[in-house]
């Protein structure tokens, strides 16, 4: 196995500058950019894996469990990771191994700006939610020097867990003319996400195929909060004549439109029906209880550390892909598939 010593005789630099370097202390410390990027590629020639457990010796001498890195954007999607935790939380109890879990913001787009990825010296393996397109792109291309699984993405060069978005807009749709109507709308968040849009293509082609139109006026787009579902609501309102039916991709968004559409006199389910997104606690409590589609967030939150702790183990050989496929709850804002 290479040392750091190894890297800075290939680098032609002292074993000090290597270790500042591979530890992410580089640019801080102004070791120039040229210099970062000679040990760097000296660590990936000699295919560097750092010991993170022997580095985090006690005084006792207790080696720390490997540690385990969820990467999750700093946006109001923040309120959706506590699902996600509760899945994590139970499958790393179930383990014979004990395992520690980092928690590691970041912004979307700027998943670059986290080094680690690349030098590899602060966790044994990453779960990466949210990324952007952008994010998307510098994985693609980056020499991830850890092993990693993306949660609700794509990719051949990583293993993914995933849901069939295209499918459940595509079900929504089929719901929606199922029940007569002849106009229905989109209340979409406006973040850069793979799985909003599949959601969102899923849908118009499928109302495309079945004769359901949705005309422009009634497609609008929100911040991913509350806020944002009551103002692109009240925006798409605004049309000459409204929607009978809405679909709002996120539970957290169909709280704000609601109200919106509360606030117009506009009943739910009388005057406009309404299907949200994720299955959320607070879908069971609006006023009405919202039908939705139960997104499988603490399964698939399990199958993400399954898939990376027998990738950091070296039982997967080829990234592997898992799909996970969400199911509608029926509740009060709008009724069941007719036949």
């Amino acid at each position: 196995m290479s040392s750091i010593k190894d890297i800075a005789k290939l680098a032609q630099v002292s074993p000090g500058t290597a270790s500042l370097v591979l530890n992410g202390k580089g640019t801080a410390l102004r070791i120039s950019t040229a210099t970062q990027q000679r040990i760097l590629e000296a660590a990936r020639a000699l295919d560097y894996s750092p010991n993170i457990s022997a580095r985090r010796l006690r005084s006792g001498g207790e080696t720390v469990a490997p540690i385990i890195a969820l990467f999750w954007t700093i946006d109001t999607r923040a309120s959706l990771i506590g699902r996600y935790l509760k899945g994590v939380q139970d499958i790393i109890y179930a383990q014979e191994t004990e395992y520690e879990l980092l928690i590691q913001p970041y912004v979307g787009g700027r998943l670059k700006d986290v080094k680690s990825l690349v030098t590899g010296t602060r966790f044994n393996g990453a779960i990466i939610a949210n990324a952007t397109a952008a994010d998307e792109a510098y994985l693609q291309s980056a020499p991830v020097k850890v092993p990693a699984v993306l949660y609700q993405r794509y990719s051949d060069k990583f293993g993914t867990i995933n849901v069939d978005n295209y499918h459940t807009g595509q079900e929504v749709a089929r719901l929606f003319a199922s029940r007569g109507h002849s106009l229905t709308g989109l209340v979409i968040p406006k973040v850069s996400s793979r799985a909003i849009h599949d959601r969102k293509k899923g849908f118009l082609d499928q109302a495309s195929a079945v004769g359901l139109p949705v005309a422009a006026a009634h497609i609008a787009e929100g911040e991913f909060s509350e806020e944002g579902g009551y103002q692109a609501t009240r925006v798409l309102l605004q049309a000459e004549v409204k929607p009978s039916a809405l679909f709002v991709l996120s539970d957290q968004m169909a709280v704000g439109a609601l109200a919106a559409l509360r606030e117009a006199g506009l009943r739910v389910p009388e005057d406009i029906e309404l299907v949200g997104h994720d299955d959320n606690e607070i879908a069971r409590f609006t006023v009405p209880p919202l039908t939705t589609i139960h997104f499988p967030v603490e399964e698939m939150a399990q199958a993400c550390i399954k898939l990376l702790i027998d990738v950091m183990h070296h039982q997967v050989a080829t990234p592997t892909s898992t799909m996970f496929k969400p199911h509608f709850v029926f509740r009060q804002s709008c009724g069941d598939f007719k036949k």
